[in-house]
């Protein structure tokens, strides 16, 4: 049928075509990947993009830091690549960090799509390679170039033939190259599910590229986004962060300027580049950056180049957040998550109940080197999730992966695919910051390699010195820990040579609390306590709150029965800390004077 585009329904009706067919592809590229990075915890994205390189529409499963630096890296195929220079079963990747994603671990993947004979848009996904050479995932290096194979902006397949002199080199340069050309190959093919149904929907509503569409919806797109920072006070909003970094702590400064319906972002005064691999590139800054305005401001407006219009992004390079080549960035994870962390802080005066405190904020990617029995090699690598920070009218989320979304690897996958074994994996007690509204908590686990051979270990993490700091109140969540069965207690960015019998322990942070402790209900502190969150007497001395626990101190299991709340005595020790509080206020305004 034609397509009257004037027309809101065959509007409305084109953009759920698209979201459905970008879900369809990235439905596709978990059913079809190797590995428990992409079918389990799903760290991808996926989007299709007009015939300038814009992006029209991405799939509901991705990470911030891809989706929203493939936005910008597609166009970078495009001006490499224009369509003169491409063909039918063209299919183009790289892995630049400054180009896509940040790291070399991530490989983008674009694929034109032909339409009456011509380039009509691109279909393009970025996923985290389980390998790409060079060191284990880590901080360790001192350039890209020891970070593992770079691949330029360059034809993986040409007219639909695989480019078998890149394929070569890729699976000559990789330790698991079965799984990484899996992957790639799923990488591929979701593309082509991708353009097939785009060419048929066009067919379908008698179009003969996406432009006025992409128009269409990237313009309202923009329309509502403006609408929603005029919404705000003009203003500065400024905060200051800091994170352990490599050998010395890190500082982002971040101020928010907000004028009638545009918004800048600086990030100047930030620390400068590192010598080690923390460093972030400008493009996986802006990519957070934009994903934390829009989930502040306007977070049912959908994902496209028109949300970025209305934001200018400021970061002086050569800084920690904008490194320039050749800088080590493999664990360029670490401080980038805390970019949304340092927006939302910065903006929480005018916030209301969409303010957020602290989390733990990176995730801390474990990868794992060493012998499968009874003789070959073995790489994995997987991710393990702290507590968010509390809002201001709900507690943080446990062991749950903000802002990056990507998710854990069940236990049973990762013991069935390699020889690591999980002695413990749990909630971590008291982790997370008290307050009104409690913070996230982290999780604890031990584990080793069954494989009676010695084994590299690395984790990239953060928040073992500087912790999740509360907001309006609320205390800091708990520090984490990287540390041996034999007590010490280890470098939380470098890889090591582990012995055969050694064990590891990681104990993730927790998130900060929003608000006075001694306000929660007691109620909620009760139920902490049943469910193992709190100790009875943590519930008395950082909440005010008696818990009453019946039976021997020695049970191993209680009920829920076994927890009751005292009132009277909840009501007498909140008035002797409230006392305490202005006390201390009392004292500390009068040595400011």
């Amino acid at each position: 049928m034609a397509s009257d585009l004037k027309n809101p329904i065959h509007q409305k009706i084109l953009w759920d075509r698209l979201i459905s067919i970008t879900n369809e592809q990235s439905a596709a590229l978990i059913r079809t990947a190797f590995t428990p990075l992409l079918r389990e915890a799903e760290d991808l994205s996926a989007g299709v993009f007009d015939g300038r390189a814009r992006m029209v529409a991405q799939s509901e499963t991705g990470t911030p830091g891809h989706i929203n630096s493939m936005a910008t890296g597609v166009k970078h195929f495009l001006r490499e690549y224009p369509p003169e220079r491409l063909d039918p079963g063209d299919v183009l990747i790289t892995n630049d960090p400054w180009y896509t994603s940040g790291h070399l671990n991530d490989l983008t993947v674009a694929t034109p799509v032909f339409h009456r004979g011509k380039a009509v848009g691109f279909f393009a996904n970025t996923c985290h390679a389980l390998d790409m050479s060079g060191r284990p995932l880590s901080a360790d290096a001192h350039d890209v170039y020891e970070e593992g194979l770079y691949i330029p902006i360059m034809k993986l397949c040409r007219k639909g033939e695989l480019n078998e002199d890149l394929v070569g080199i890729i699976k000559g340069n990789v330790r698991e190259p079965a799984a990484v050309m899996g992957d790639l190959q799923a990488q591929i093919a979701c593309n082509y599910v991708g353009a097939t149904r785009l060419v048929s929907l066009l067919e379908e509503f008698a179009l003969d590229d996406l432009e006025e569409v992409s128009d269409i919806i990237t313009g309202r797109t923009e329309e509502v986004l403006r609408q929603a920072i005029a919404a705000l006070p003009d203003g500065d909003y400024s905060s200051e962060t800091w994170a352990d970094g490599y050998d010395e702590a890190i500082r982002i400064r971040t101020r928010v300027t907000i004028s009638g319906d545009e918004l800048a972002v600086d990030f100047s005064g930030s620390s400068p580049e590192s010598s080690r691999g923390i460093n972030v590139v400008y493009n996986y800054t802006a990519a957070y950056t934009t994903f934390a305005l829009k989930a502040a401001i306007a977070q049912d407006v959908p994902n496209n180049d028109g949300s970025f219009r209305p934001v200018r992004i400021i970061i002086p390079e050569g800084t920690i957040l904008s490194a320039r080549r050749p800088a080590p960035v493999a664990a360029r994870a670490i401080l980038g998550h805390f970019v949304p962390g340092a927006v939302l802080r910065a903006l929480s005066p005018i916030l209301g109940e969409r303010a957020m405190a602290l989390g733990a904020d990176s995730v801390w990617l474990t990868t794992l080197q060493g012998k499968r029995p009874p003789a070959s090699d073995f790489s994995y690598t997987f991710f393990v999730m702290g507590g968010t920070g509390a809002r201001a009218c709900k507690d943080g989320l446990s062991a749950t992966g903000f802002p990056s979304g990507v998710a854990g690897c069940p236990v049973e996958v990762t013991e069935n695919l390699t020889p690591i074994l999980f002695h413990k994996k749990e909630l971590r007690p008291g982790s997370g910051g008290a307050g009104r509204f409690r913070g996230g908590l982290g999780q604890s686990l031990e584990l080793a390699v069954a494989s009676g051979a010695p084994y590299r270990f690395g984790v990239t993490c953060d928040r073992t010195k500087h912790v999740a700091l509360g907001l309006d109140g609320g205390a800091p969540g708990g520090a984490g820990t990287f540390a041996l069965d034999t007590g010490e207690v280890l470098n939380d960015k470098t890889s090591r040579v582990l012995d055969r019998d050694r064990r590891v322990y990681l104990d993730l942070p927790g998130g900060g609390g929003y608000g006075d402790p001694l306000d929660r209900s007691p109620e909620a502190v009760l139920r902490d306590a049943i469910l193992g969150y709190i100790t009875p007497q943590e519930a008395a001395e950082v909440y005010g709150v008696a818990v009453r626990v019946s039976g021997s101190p020695d049970e191993l299991v209680r009920l829920e029965e076994d927890y009751r709340l005292d009132l009277g005595e909840t009501r007498r020790l909140r008035q002797q800390m409230r006392l305490g509080q202005q006390i201390r206020q009392s004292t500390e305004g009068g040595e400011k004077r």
